[in-house]
């Protein structure tokens, strides 16, 4: 058996993190049970009644809103982002390689409030989208793009886009290119050869990309906090507005643990949907 002399100083750090966190939910476990005081900061005894606010019509509205947010989040991310994985692994020229590489990730390098900011200048009613429309009189007035959950959809789409590429590109470097010559060499073009060889061996990829991307923009804040303008709330908003504009933190740690429930349920539910991608055809 191989020896892994440095092994316990890879996993420490994780073990460490893990108990900090199952630490973290446990004071939230913990907080949503406690009865809410109006007017302090102290929690009361102990009690099971806000629970129901999970299922209060509001709180049911927001949770379906963020689900189906970032379910077109990931859907257009992965729209976007396979082309572009696709042109990174397979261009033969590096210098070109290279500038998709960088221009991909380097969202990842600014803040998030940085790039929010930067599309309300793109967005906005005086903004670029709407000075190139109104400029071309293609509109008389300016078109509401703002506050809406198409911004806040695009927004986030160029949030989890360098996310998307980097899993797809990982997965696409495992395929041999070998693959789609042998299948055009049977007669297949190269649409059929890329539908039938390529993308089915990029399933594995394909399920990590969606589902991670899903996740992600499930806890998003800024961006419907910013984009959104009170128009568009997701769970994130949510939480912030019961505890810390509201000083409700029994019913926000209520939420917060439901929105981890939901998001796991989903990302499971979402995996069991896309397993046939894992599948690689035979024939």
């Amino acid at each position: 058996m191989t020896k892994r002399p440095f092994f316990i100083w890879f996993v420490t750090p994780a073990v460490v993190l893990a108990l900090f966190y199952m630490f973290g939910l446990a004071s939230v476990l913990e907080l949503s049970f406690r009865k809410f005081i109006p007017g302090s900061l102290e929690v009361g005894e102990w009690t099971f009644s806000n629970l129901e606010y999970v299922v209060r019509p509001l709180f049911r509205t927001v949770f379906t809103d963020t689900a189906l947010i970032c379910l077109l989040t990931a859907a257009f991310t992965l729209l976007v982002g396979y082309p572009i994985a696709y042109a990174l692994v397979r261009t033969k020229s590096s210098a070109l390689r290279a500038a998709i590489l960088i221009i991909a990730v380097t969202p990842l390098f600014t803040g998030e409030i940085t790039r929010t900011y930067s599309w309300l200048v793109v967005m906005g009613n005086a903004g670029f989208i709407n000075a190139v429309l109104m400029g071309l009189g293609l509109v008389s007035k300016p078109v509401q793009l703002m506050f809406t959950k198409f911004a806040v959809v695009v927004v986030l789409v160029h949030f989890t886009l360098p996310i998307m590429i980097i899993i797809l590109a990982t997965a696409l470097s495992q395929i041999d290119p070998a693959y789609e010559k042998a299948a055009q060499s049977l007669g297949a073009g190269p649409v059929r050869s890329f539908a039938t060889v390529t993308l089915p061996l990029s399933g594995p990829g394909l399920i990590a990309g969606i589902t991670t991307c899903f996740a992600w923009s499930f806890s998003a804040f800024a961006t419907p906090q910013l984009i959104g303008g009170g128009q568009v709330n997701m769970i994130g908003n949510l939480v912030y507005q019961v505890g810390i504009a509201s000083f409700n933190f029994p019913v926000a740690a209520v939420l917060s643990l439901a929105g981890v429930l939901f998001t796991m349920v989903l990302v499971g539910l979402m995996r069991l949907a896309l397993s046939p991608l894992e599948r690689i055809p035979t024939r």
